[in-house]
């Protein structure tokens, strides 16, 4: 495992969200987040592990600067650009895979004509063909998905942010996306992944952040705060 003894290039502070539930009369509060704090250096590759509705894509839209906290702060100390890679994406549906690739392309920074460039890129090594002009109402979660780590991984964010990506799609693909990964991480590429697949989380990731009712439970060695997890699931019956 990588020992990171440089200062973090993002991070977080007792970090809490709060949702109002709809259902309520008076929209009584949900706590998404209610305490997490980490840091993130660069190189590399973060893994978030917890039960559904732990809070963890809630975290992943926090880095992304999709939403802000309503308790606590982030700190991105060189101002870099973090991409959210999930299955919800805003893609339009029913634009085509090309115009969605675009618009997403720009939405993640890129420029009009930088988008253009990578087009050709994105298409290709989604795999999708014809169905690039098709609207994306037609796809499979798993063509979406496709066409989502394509873009993402073209446009190539400072710090990329993966939401259970890896997990979708057929087997080919997932192990062509899973060895693109790799060979990012390879680079030195920051990387924050939220998997369910205990297998990825460590073969990829250099150290774990374990969530738990929107709480930081544990974090250190991969190895380590998996072995908890499991553990905690086991005595759980979860």
């Amino acid at each position: 495992m990588t020992t990171h003894i440089d200062s973090p290039i993002l991070s977080l502070r007792n970090v809490g969200l709060c949702y109002k539930r709809k259902r309520s009369l008076f929209g009584e509060p949900f706590w998404a987040l209610k305490d997490v704090s980490l840091d993130l250096h660069h190189g590399e590759t973060l893994g978030i592990i917890g039960r559904n509705g732990a809070g963890k894509s809630t975290l992943l839209q926090i880095i992304a600067g999709i939403i802000k906290p309503d308790t606590g702060k982030l700190i991105n100390y060189h101002s870099y650009h973090a991409s959210l890679l999930a299955l919800q994406l805003g893609f339009v549906h029913y634009l085509t895979g090309r115009e969605n690739a675009i618009l997403s392309a720009m939405f993640m920074g890129l420029r009009k004509h930088e988008a253009l460039e990578k087009l050709d890129e994105i298409i290709a090594f989604s795999e999708l063909g014809d169905f690039i002009d098709q609207p994306i109402i037609t796809y499979s979660s798993g063509m979406v998905a496709r066409l989502g780590f394509s873009v993402v991984f073209q446009v190539d964010p400072d710090i990329f942010l993966i939401d259970e990506i890896l997990g979708v799609g057929d087997a080919e693909f997932l192990y062509k996306s899973t060895v693109a990964m790799q060979e990012k991480i390879l680079s030195n590429k920051t990387v924050v992944f939220v998997s369910h697949q205990a297998q990825l989380i460590q073969t990829l990731c250099n150290r774990v952040i374990w969530i738990e009712n929107g709480v930081t439970q544990a974090e250190g060695d991969t190895q380590e705060i998996l072995e908890q997890y499991e553990h905690h699931l086991k005595i759980h019956h979860q």
